[in-house]
């Protein structure tokens, strides 16, 4: 590369990395919103939202951004290293979906955002689905606009799913979804009516939240969340936030009746965390550094808390420190016992407490509604009703309150439709890596009984989060697993697993 492209770039990644950080600004904003902001500053906090990503839509538009790029874009990508080009492509891309897109828009999703989750938390707490459904119904408006600003080829929840899931549309989600429909949906059933059930009982009692806490903490920690470049909150929605890998910002939820939840939200989200923080060390605020998607993200909060977590090898190591915090209760309880009980399945009302064989139902159901309103079949007014039928017909329990079935997920209250199909996708890529990982570590079983989580973290490390954007998700899973995204090999280790819990032939 010649001096002049050396200088472009150079000027390139100036304007990248102060993007970056301007968005982490905003991390920090959101996370604050949801956290401890003040409920009175909502107003004052959307128009804060609001500046801010108009600001950044001026900086990510500017012409001059596109005159390097430009210039950039016709050198031979071999001039460049794998790195540069890669920030070179993530900017273009950036730009040309920004710039298709008016600044009023912009302002207007970021201001609506921020409102709508407020107006969501009130409805939620009272139970008021009519309160949300405005802001919802215009949510959809903009987000439809959007998508015929960034594609108007492509199908408006397509572009949606692309933001989270890029070159992944519904027609490759909706085969996979309707296998796991057809096979889980018997499994789930045998399961219920199987004559063995574990004894759950001793998760039931009062668990101070104080314990709790320190409990969460102590296995974070030992997991390989670094506290001093992260912390731990609590917030309505456990999440993963922040600004940058050297501050990480996580969340869970407590109840003193039940400590498994909080537990195995901490562990979910240190998966999220550990991610963020095992991010390559150059180029940190560049393109590059970054997630892949929001699935391969998901599939190691996923292999944290359901293949670690809740292994035998898992169980057993933290049994003595469970007993410990919670004596009255985990005095008689053997390692098996303790394995069963965090794994016992059964229909449940909300998503984020639901066990690994009914989650994909949860979210195979958001996929179909979220379908069905951009294609004009569902109407918001009779999302209660249809999310209710659709529990009903996948998990044979129905929602008593709205609060406990349609406003419980925060995602719709901030305009991420097409999210949900990430958490699946990503139990599949889960699994996928948990068995190539055994294969390259057969001891891993051992190693975990005795607490030794580092050679885990450094595997997940150099195969996945210092890869950051280097490698497209079918080449990185290839190159991962030797195969592609496979729904069979999760199925089989849902029935495998379970068969052997519930005594099933």
């Amino acid at each position: 590369m010649n001096e002049g492209f050396k200088k472009d770039y150079f000027l390139l990644t100036q304007r990248l990395q102060e993007n970056t950080r301007l968005g982490g600004v905003m991390g920090i904003l959101h996370w604050d919103q949801e956290v401890i902001m003040p409920t009175g500053a909502a107003e004052s906090r959307a128009e804060q939202l609001g500046a801010l990503a108009g600001v950044l839509h001026e900086k990510t538009t500017h012409p001059e951004m596109g005159k390097l790029l430009d210039r950039l874009s016709k050198i031979d990508k071999n001039k460049f290293t794998a790195f540069e080009w890669c920030n070179i492509l993530e900017a273009r891309r950036d730009f040309d979906m920004a710039t298709r897109i008016p600044k009023t828009l912009v302002t207007e999703l970021a201001e609506l955002c921020s409102r709508a989750h407020q107006v969501w938390v009130k409805a939620r707490a009272e139970n008021k689905f009519s309160e949300f459904s405005p802001v919802l119904k215009r949510l959809l408006e903009l987000k439809v606009k959007w998508a015929d600003y960034i594609n108007p080829q492509m199908e408006a929840y397509d572009a949606n799913i692309d933001i989270y899931e890029r070159g992944t549309t519904q027609k490759d989600i909706s085969p996979v979804f309707d296998k796991l429909k057809a096979e889980l949906i018997p499994l789930i059933r045998s399961i219920n009516e199987s004559e063995y059930q574990p004894d759950t009982t001793f998760l039931s009692g009062h668990f101070p939240i104080e314990k709790q806490e320190a409990l969460g903490r102590k296995i974070s920690k030992e997991m390989g969340f670094q506290f001093d470049k992260g912390r731990m909150d609590v917030s309505v929605h456990p999440f993963c936030g922040g600004s940058h890998p050297t501050d990480v910002r996580i969340t869970t939820r407590y109840r003193s009746d039940n400590f498994v939840e909080s537990l195995y939200a901490v562990i979910h989200e240190t998966g999220h965390g550990l991610y963020e923080q095992g991010r390559m060390q150059d180029g940190r605020d560049l393109p590059v550094s970054e997630s892949l998607t929001m699935a391969i993200h998901e599939s190691q909060s996923l292999f944290w808390e359901r293949m670690i977590a809740q292994g035998k090898a898992f169980c057993a190591h933290y049994l003595p420190l469970m007993a410990e915090t919670f004596p009255q209760n985990f005095n008689d309880v053997t390692p098996e016992k303790f394995y069963e009980a965090v794994n016992v399945s059964q229909p449940s009302l909300i998503r984020v407490e639901a066990d690994e064989v009914t989650y994909p139902l949860h979210v195979i159901l958001r996929y179909e509604l979220e379908k069905g309103l951009f294609a004009g079949s569902i109407q918001v007014d009779s999302l209660p009703e249809m999310w209710n039928a659709k529990m009903v017909e996948y998990l044979g329990i129905e929602p008593p309150t709205d609060t406990l079935g349609v406003l419980q997920d925060t995602h719709w209250s901030g305009g991420a439709f097409g999210y949900f199909p990430s958490y699946t996708l990503g139990a599949i890529y889960a699994g996928q890596f948990y068995q190539s990982l055994f294969e390259v570590n057969s001891d891993m079983e051992n190693q975990i009984k005795k607490g030794n989580f580092k050679h885990i973290r450094s595997w997940l490390g150099s195969q996945i989060h210092q890869r950051g954007k280097l490698l497209s998700v079918p080449d990185l899973v290839k190159q991962v697993t030797g195969d592609v995204l496979n729904p069979e090999s999760f199925i089989d280790y849902l029935k495998n697993k379970y068969r052997q819990i519930y005594r099933l032939n």
